[in-house]
């Protein structure tokens, strides 16, 4: 039994390990793009991801769920950055994690019942075509060797795991396209560092140095309220979709008490408040990541990159990562649910596709999901009107 045990153990954590290490290629594109959207400096959003991850995974109730810093959290910190500075954010971020926290403590997960799966199945296929779109404005300028680089990427993804699946293919792409940038004679690709400055630089712990007034209190509340929420709805639909995947269920309470002490903690570093993410969250489980190793291991890659290989980090061109989150788009989307759509009840099919539609009009996955639960209630409360009666039952 012990020599059946060993073999399996040991699987298990070279699974997790590469795992970790292939998430870390979407969580850097993605972590540089929320900075930009908050407006902060890119480190801000890298340390933060890194503090999330690793507090998480000793915290969190779902093994295996990357969260990070986040696109829909960072739109509501845009104003209070640029209105009231880095110091606010932190105070926000830390507030934000206390309210998370007490969300846990008093079992709110269990409002995640009220979400019915027509609105999850919209919010995971909005939240690919999101992704999708955001990659388009790497585009902009750049001639066809771009495109090659980013068509050879999806074919070393797609192609390799038939013959080599020892280490995952994303993993393998991004190495092969980064050598062949560097290799190449007189070709220059835009690379991480053309769009940020990796630049080394531990954050020292600090509470937030703004006054303790009333006034403060007011201004961050809002803010931290609305980060609260938003960061409720995305982890925990994006657990119930990971629930699903692996066919286990996990503790929404814990995992909201988990993601109150990470942001919490990462607001006294200095960072921006985060939560669970779809996309990284579906590479890591397909690619073996289901315990808590593999998002360790995320995080300490991670930390590594940035802080001991910067320049490797710089060197990476966009085009390889591009053509990761690409795939990434194909991996989440919901392909079943659009060819089920004419066998499915057709206030389901609606409830979806308007769900769909207002995520991506409004760029806002919480007001979509909000609406999407609101639709299926309107549809709950009209299945249960009496139907009205014939003229001759009337006349009678």
């Amino acid at each position: 039994m012990m020599s059946k045990l060993q073999p399996n153990r040991l699987s298990g954590i070279r699974l997790n390990v590469l795992a970790g290490l292939t998430t870390v290629l979407a969580l850097i594109p993605d972590s540089l793009a929320f900075a930009f959207i908050a407006g902060v400096n890119p480190m801000v959003s890298l340390y933060s991801t890194i503090c999330i991850l690793l507090l998480i995974s000793i915290f969190g109730g779902r093994p295996g769920m990357v969260s990070s810093t986040a696109g829909s959290m960072a739109v509501l910190m845009t104003a209070l950055v640029a209105n009231h500075g880095l110091e606010f954010l932190f105070a926000a971020t830390i507030l934000t994690g206390i309210i998370q926290f007490l969300m846990g403590v008093f079992r709110m997960g269990k409002l995640m019942r009220f979400v019915p799966h027509s609105v999850v199945t919209g919010f995971v296929n909005s939240l690919a075509i999101l992704i999708f779109l955001s990659q388009l404005r790497y585009f902009d300028g750049q001639s066809w060797p771009m495109y090659a680089m980013v068509a050879g990427t999806l074919v070393i993804i797609y192609v390799l795991p038939r013959w080599f699946k020892a280490i995952p293919s994303p993993l393998v792409a991004i190495a092969a396209m980064t050598l062949l940038v560097v290799l190449l004679p007189g070709g220059h690709f835009q690379a991480v560092g053309d769009l940020a400055d990796i630049s080394a630089k531990l954050p020292l712990p600090h509470f937030p140095d703004l006054p303790l007034t009333w006034s403060t209190l007011g201004t961050i509340l809002p803010i931290s309220l609305s980060l609260a929420v938003v960061g409720y709805s995305e982890t925990l639909l994006t657990q119930t979709m990971v629930d699903d995947l692996t066919e286990q269920k996990t503790s929404k309470d814990k995992e909201l008490r988990g993601q109150g002490i990470a942001n919490a903690a990462t607001g006294f570093i200095g960072g921006m408040a985060g939560c669970a993410l779809v996309a990284e969250s579906v590479i890591n489980v397909k690619n073996g990541g289901r315990t808590r190793l593999s998002t360790v291991v995320a995080g300490l890659a991670l930390f590594v990159l940035i802080f001991a290989l910067s320049d490797v980090v710089a060197a990476i061109p966009m085009a390889g990562l591009v053509g990761v989150m690409m795939y990434v788009c194909v991996e989440i989307f919901d392909w079943k649910s659009v060819a089920k759509l004419r066998r499915v009840p057709k206030a389901d099919a609606l409830i979806m596709l308007a769900t769909v539609a207002i995520v991506v009009t409004t760029d806002n996955l919480a007001i979509g999901v909000v609406v999407g639960v609101l639709l299926n209630l309107l549809a709950k409360a009209g299945a249960r009107l009496p139907l009205p009666r014939s003229n001759k039952e009337l006349e009678g």
